[in-house]
């Protein structure tokens, strides 16, 4: 029974973590933003003191639950493991091993400095929290969206606006290219050996297994009962169970209860007070049997009888894949519809926005600068999915790996969107009102003169002006000529004038650089504000 609740809970919170990390219109995080509240490192870099309160007593109570439960990068893994366990004989297929104590420590010493002195690439590596996001966001999402602009399209034939179509592209190639790394390198791991990356590598891991060595309830085993058949030790995933010792290593147990259903004899239990060490005994040639051959046969039925029950991962999978390519005439109506927009007036192609290089990279609203955002974010990609206006996305760059900075080419930062410092659990960026947010500079916008279509192309233009929320940019005339023009007043043709930017006003929005007409560089971009301040 303890199995399956554990299982349960655990199926629900992968289920919702994973809603929670694609949801790419923010209202979920209202219902579901506790998940991220109580992942360990993002409430400790966002001193969540309920939350660290939480995590500690559970695992003082009861071992580390939080592994097997409130992880969802530790369930992820028991889903990859339970699929290697199902393949023939297989089900059995670990033993007791000792813990590589100089990698756990030393790794938890390591990510503790790193914490610490604001390294943040260490930090957003090693998290599992984080490590999961970017894994959900770059494999996932991608099918999440194409499923949404499935029901966008059929619902739009039935006159009806309940989806909206969203953009899916590739945000980063580097950090999709460094999740699938970590995806590969977590799925091998797990195939082979279980929980062998949490109990040797996950520094989390190796903190709650310090909070765990005498948890109030642990697992115990009867002297009495036990045969020494080594079916338990066989089951344990995290390979701390060693049947002939009589032992369990609780830094490493994360109470999954597979010990308990392997037992034969209920001989394991799950319960207060001390462990009992196993006496010395011999086995029967019929349990020696056992031992070499797997699984008994009673273990045999009901294994039977629980893979029959319940949907698994691979279900879950495939049901996701097969919604997201329900209908090629869908994606086919997508793909003219991204060409019609991509014409000016039907006359001519229009060219894709080239990022700019900001020689100071542009955070969010509420992040309070580059200092602030490296010291705290974990990289879990939760504001990157909630920004309705594809500002966001994750960085190329080594300083900022794979944290969040703002770029301009498919949309600007609305003044009245708060939707990122919402979502965010390790206090990255701070919650701040629409009010606050129009006051905040993050960057200066800076005009390049030779991209300019006014000069270039004897054309006028006063797009960045027009669109601009603070009437920072004021227009000028482009040269002598143009002001004699506007002298004599009333010119038949427009007066040519080139925008002046007030830094004093500028929050940097972004709104100039991406409705800029220039191509493929925008003629105005965003320079980052080191240390975001009021204007």
């Amino acid at each position: 029974m303890l199995r399956k609740i554990r299982i349960a809970v655990a199926w629900v919170v992968f289920i919702l973590a994973t809603l929670l990390v694609l949801d790419f219109t923010g209202a979920l995080h209202v219902w579901l933003g506790w998940i991220a509240k109580v992942q360990l490192v993002p409430a400790v870099l966002a001193v969540n003191v309920v939350a660290l309160i939480v995590v500690v007593l559970l695992t003082v109570v009861f071992g580390r639950v939080y592994c097997s439960t409130l992880c969802p990068l530790g369930i992820m893994q028991d889903g990859v493991s339970n699929l290697s366990g199902r393949r023939k004989g297989k089900k059995a297929r670990f033993r007791h091993s000792r813990p590589v104590t100089w990698l756990r420590y030393g790794l938890l010493v390591v990510f503790v400095a790193a914490l610490v002195a604001g390294i943040s690439v260490a930090v957003s590596l090693l998290d599992p929290w984080g490590s999961f996001g970017r894994i959900a966001q770059n494999f996932l999402a991608p099918l999440w969206r194409l499923g949404n602009n499935v029901l966008a399209w059929f619902a739009e034939r039935a006159d009806s606006y309940a989806f909206h179509t969203v953009d899916v592209y590739v945000k980063s190639g580097i950090v999709l290219g460094a999740a699938a790394l970590w995806l590969v390198g977590l799925a091998v791991l797990a195939w082979w050996k279980g929980r062998i990356y949490c109990n040797s590598v996950c520094p989390v891991g190796t903190f709650l297994g310090l909070l765990s060595s005498a948890p109030v309830f642990r697992v115990s085993i009867d002297e009495s009962k036990c045969t020494k058949c080594g079916l338990c030790e066989k089951k344990c995933k995290s390979e701390c169970l060693d049947s002939k010792a009589g032992t369990v290593d609780r830094s490493r147990c994360v109470v999954c209860f597979d010990c308990l259903k392997a037992c034969n004899f209920g001989a394991i239990r799950y319960k207060a007070g001390k462990t009992v060490v196993v006496g010395v005994g011999t086995t029967n040639e019929k349990q020696e049997a056992e031992l070499g051959e797997g699984l008994s046969d009673q273990e045999k039925r009901i294994e039977g009888k629980v893979n029959k029950k319940g949907m698994n991962r691979r279900n879950f999978f495939t049901v996701a894949a097969l919604a997201a390519a329900a209908s090629p005439a869908a994606v086919k109506a997508q793909q003219v519809e991204r060409i019609l927009l991509k014409v000016d007036g039907g006359l001519a192609e229009l060219e894709d926005k080239i990022r700019p290089e900001r020689a100071i990279p542009v955070t969010p609203p509420g992040s309070e600068g580059a200092r602030n955002m490296k010291q705290h974010c974990v990289a879990c990609q939760l504001c990157v999915a909630a920004c309705p206006n594809n500002v966001l996305v994750p960085s190329s760059k080594l300083a900022i790996l794979m944290q969040p900075e703002m770029t301009f080419e498919r949309g600007y930062c609305r003044p009245e969107c708060v939707e990122c410092a919402e979502v965010c659990p390790a206090g990255a960026i701070k919650k701040i009102t629409p009010a606050d947010k129009t006051a905040i500079s993050v960057g200066n916008a800076v005009y390049n003169r030779e991209l300019c279509v006014v000069p270039r192309d004897n054309v006028a233009c006063t797009e960045c002006e027009r669109h601009c929320p603070t009437k920072t940019i004021s227009m000028v005339p482009l040269n002598a000529e143009e002001a004699a023009r506007e002298a004599r007043g009333r010119p038949r043709t427009p007066i040519l004038k080139t925008p002046v930017v007030d830094p004093t006003k500028c929050i940097g929005c972004g709104a100039c650089e991406n409705l800029c007409p220039a191509r493929p560089l925008s003629a105005i971009h965003v320079e980052g504000n080191v240390a975001h301040h009021a204007v």
